[in-house]
């Protein structure tokens, strides 16, 4: 017999009554039922419940287990009394009757218990890391997260793409995060970065005249923690490919994202239809770049209902250059509790408040309710309310001002309405292209022009696009929304370096500023680069969604702390003295 196991702890059924297995695990849970012990042993695969008496030698050894004890155990299977029968497991319908047991790592007093679905601090849990994987949820997290990236690299290859590993140790690369910085030991005060994205080196693969490249990628980058983001690193699908279009890359990325959400999905249905939403739409209609589309909520424009009105502030607003009165429809929210709740959340949001009118019943029929309708009059409410579309017990809430200022919290508060009206669809997978992003922005104090988004995105319209009003210029890049996350962010890239160096130049970059600064990526361009885009979906994130949790840290098997510490690892740590004058560095102690 194998030194630990026969068989592990989900494997065994009735008919195996009779054998002699051997088992190995952790202690799940100890019932002591007045001289007959009854234990859950816990493998990675399952439960098995064994059991023992005073008539086994092995009874006096297992009395002194405790819970997360390891052990090995060999016994005879015995079938369940059919009353007995745990149909909630697979080994339900047997137990094991202990004869010998081996104590194979003693656990020490828990500081969280892995039975049961106690809460604790994320401190403890990140602290203890080990145990805290050992829990069901968790067991089932990372397999999920295992099986989803076994599924990707299926449907890659499937698609004709071949997997190529790019360096983790490279130069610094311009994504818009802070780099991870490492000292070089062989060149005194010059420093390599840990890639914040495979970018440059997947363009120049495609330079090099692969075809069609994919990684599963590691990618670093020191950014501030959110519940949906890892401070440090995160693992990526990456891909790229060359003579493609925007939409090339859609059709090819769509049947393998969606073919995983199908598998994992585990009863929410997948969206079939993946709507193509321009940037400046989904900021209109939505209020974020993130779109989630389960909730039917789409904001509309009303400034004309308001402009030369009799509510003030709304038509002082109007008279300003960039502003306007935004609605977001709320049907099934026409009543006055609903509509102070909703103004008492934007201002916490910050803003003096949103706001309303609803519509009820009248003694002459149906009549539209709050300060504005007051305010504006019957004949503009009405114009409000067919524009949007809404009928008795419903309402509507204005914001107004220049959208940078009101857009972020029109977005939520749709969320908000979708949610506690309970329109938003909750067993659904829904996705949204979000296109034409524009490659600059002015800088509303400065008045400086730079890049908005991805600066090497191909402008649409080529060289001709750059000639114009740079704020008018549309890059071909665009991202995946999925239930209000980004989960894909990709591009056509700008691969002709005349284009390149007039798009830098808008922003105030020179030509030896671009060559020093990408002096590789430009150089691979100018000996016949192809034309070529792609994408890179976001693992950690796709798997939050799967596993049903709003917090990435779930599905991360060891996560860094909201302060990006390893608690477990006691990562970052003090360098000794010794390596800092190997690396030529020295310390600055922080006041």
């Amino acid at each position: 017999m194998h030194a630990y196991r026969s068989h592990t702890c989900a494997d065994l059924t009735a008919a195996d009554t009779g054998t002699t297995v051997r088992l190995s695990g952790w202690v799940h849970r100890v019932r002591d039922h007045g001289g007959v012990l009854f234990i859950d042993l816990r493998d990675h695969y399952g439960v098995t419940q064994i059991l023992c008496d005073g008539d086994s030698a092995a009874f006096d050894e297992l009395e002194k287990v405790r819970s997360e004890w390891c052990i090995r155990i060999d016994g005879t299977v015995k079938a369940r009394d059919p009353d007995l029968v745990n149909p909630k497991l697979p080994t339900g319908e047997i137990e094991v009757y202990v004869r010998d047991l081996e104590v194979l790592g003693a656990a020490s007093e828990l500081p969280l218990m892995v039975f049961g679905d106690q809460e604790y601090p994320e401190e403890t849990r990140l602290r203890y890391r080990f145990l805290d994987l050992r829990r069901e949820a968790m067991q089932s997290n990372m397999t999920l997260r295992s099986d989803v990236v076994a599924s990707m690299r299926r449907r890659m290859w499937d698609q004709g793409f071949r997997e190529y590993q790019t360096p983790v140790i490279t130069a610094s690369s311009p994504e818009g995060a802070r780099d991870f910085l490492v000292p070089s030991r062989l060149h005194p005060g010059r420093f390599y970065a840990l890639p914040q994205a495979p970018q440059q080196f997947k363009q120049l693969i495609m330079v090099s005249g692969f075809d069609r490249y994919f990684q599963i990628a590691p990618c670093f980058r020191d950014e501030d923690p959110r519940a949906d983001r890892s401070p440090t690193d995160f693992y990526q699908l990456d891909m790229e490919m060359s003579f493609v279009t925007q939409q090339d890359v859609f059709d090819t990325i769509q049947p393998v994202l969606r073919g995983v959400f199908e598998e994992f999905a585990d009863g929410a249905t997948v969206d079939a239809d993946w709507p193509q939403i321009s940037y400046r739409d989904a900021a209109l209609w939505y209020g974020t770049d993130k779109p989630d589309l389960r909730n039917p909520i789409r904001m509309q424009r009303v400034s004309e209902h308001f402009a030369g009105g009799g509510f003030a502030i709304f038509a002082k607003l109007l008279e300003q250059d960039g502003t306007e009165i935004r609605a977001i429809p709320a049907p099934g929210g026409g009543s006055r509790k609903f509509c102070d709740r909703m103004n008492k959340f934007a201002q916490g949001e910050g803003l003096p408040g949103m706001g309303y009118i609803f519509w009820r019943e009248g003694a002459d029929g149906m009549e539209a309710a709050g300060p504005l309708a007051k305010n504006i009059g019957p004949e503009r409410t009405e114009a409000i309310r067919q524009q949007l579309g809404l009928g008795v017990g419903d309402a509507a809430f204005f914001l107004g001002g220049k959208p940078s200022d009101f857009e972020t919290v029109a977005g939520k508060a749709r969320v908000v309405i979708g949610d506690e009206l309970g329109l938003t669809e909750t067993d659904r997978f829904a996705f949204a292209w979000i296109v034409d992003f524009p490659i600059y922005e002015r800088d509303a104090e400065t008045g400086k022009v730079d890049f908005e988004h991805n600066p090497f995105s191909m402008p649409q319209g080529g060289m001709e696009a750059l000639q114009g009003d740079p704020l008018d210029v549309l890059g071909y890049q665009y991202d995946l929304a999925c239930n209000g996350y980004e989960i894909l962010s990709g591009a056509i890239r700008n691969h002709i370096p005349e284009i390149m160096f007039r798009a830098f130049e808008i922003a105030g970059y020179d030509e030896a500023e671009v060559r020093r600064r990408f002096g590789g990526l430009v150089n691979a361009f100018q000996y016949g680069a192809p034309p070529h885009g792609g994408c890179a979906a976001g693992i950690d994130r796709i798997v939050m969604l799967l596993a049903d949790t709003v917090n990435i840290r779930e599905v991360i098997m060891f996560p860094m702390n909201q302060r990006a510490e390893d608690l477990m690892m006691s990562a970052p740590s003090e360098p000794t003295s010794d390596q800092l004058m190997e690396l030529g560095l020295r310390v600055i102690p922080q006041e």
